[in-house]
């Protein structure tokens, strides 16, 4: 026979003393913390308070926002946002579920675009680089347009052109107008149409242009290197990104910022016909496109 142990047996912990103990760690030793994840299973009860589960791709934690904090979020808390949280690590005893306690929710991303843009807003202001006023030729022999070569605001601003004034010779120049190229190729257009306009005086606008949408996929207008390319064009320019209420850094540095790429077209075309010189400018182009065509 196996001899029999004599040690005596530990002291067993209730379930509830264990969750306390781990609920006492996790809150003295993680505390609080800013977490960034994506929002899923968002739940609002009578109670006022949202419960939601916070996740990544490879791992998910249990959160509440309660009442007294849930009044003071601003950011709309739906599934798939993706959101930045400060809160407090703990643990729901009674389940012993490992929790997150928020105390602040905000939209992640869009709060470190808004505050880097007024960052740059307020320096290139205070260098002088928003002060581009030069007026737009009148009338305009050549409009020359960066932009997508597809999309609504392309299709826009060219049907606009055509019905005002259709003897400009209007020239698309596409570029990708989102994403990490974007800037680069509208800065190496730009540099391209500056030393073709040396060469040939008659260049006259440019317009860069593209159709709404997030700040994320406008966020190529308000890149530092694309707004000093604008300001040292010598070309007069006009920009139109978006919708209405979107400003972009190219707006302001720009001559002229039009509230859409319509409105863009109108604005370059502006009372033409009803210029004592349309008839003279008409007729000159219309020499100038003969002459090309026998050519």
């Amino acid at each position: 026979m196996e001899p029999t142990s004599t040690s005596p047996t530990p002291k067993a912990l209730s379930v509830s003393q264990l969750n306390q103990r781990a609920k006492q760690t996790l809150e003295r030793d993680v505390g609080e913390v800013w977490v960034e994840g994506e929002l899923s299973n968002v739940s609002r009860p009578a109670s006022g308070h949202i419960y939601f589960t916070l996740k990544d791709d490879r791992a998910q934690i249990r959160c509440a926002l309660f009442r007294q904090r849930a009044r003071f979020v601003a950011a709309p808390m739906r599934d798939g946002d993706q959101v930045k949280l400060r809160g407090r690590v703990s643990l729901f005893e009674p389940r012993g579920d490992y929790q997150l306690i928020a105390e602040a929710v905000q939209a992640a991303g869009l709060g470190e675009l808004l505050a880097a843009f007024e960052r740059l807003k307020a320096q290139l202001e205070g260098e002088g680089v928003f002060a581009n006023t030069r007026p737009l030729p009148f009338p305009p022999r050549k409009i020359l347009i960066l932009s997508s070569a597809t999309g609504a605001a392309i299709r826009d601003v060219l049907a606009v052109l055509a019905a005002r004034w259709p003897l400009a010779d209007v020239t698309l120049i596409p570029v990708p107008v989102q994403g990490a190229e974007a800037a680069p190729a509208m800065i190496s257009a730009l540099g391209l149409l500056n030393r073709q306009a040396r060469l040939d005086p008659e260049q006259d606008v440019v317009l860069i242009t593209r159709g709404g949408g997030s700040l994320e996929d406008l966020w190529a207008f308000n890149e530092e290197v694309l707004a000093r390319a604008v300001h040292q064009s010598g070309l007069p320019l006009v920009s139109a990104v978006g919708h209405e209420i979107d400003f972009l850094i190219t707006d302001f540095v720009a001559d002229v910022r039009a509230a859409t790429p319509s409105v863009a077209a109108e604005l370059i075309t502006q009372d033409v016909f009803a210029s004592r010189g349309f008839l003279a400018e008409a007729a000159a182009q219309l020499g100038r496109l003969a002459k090309r065509d026998s050519a």
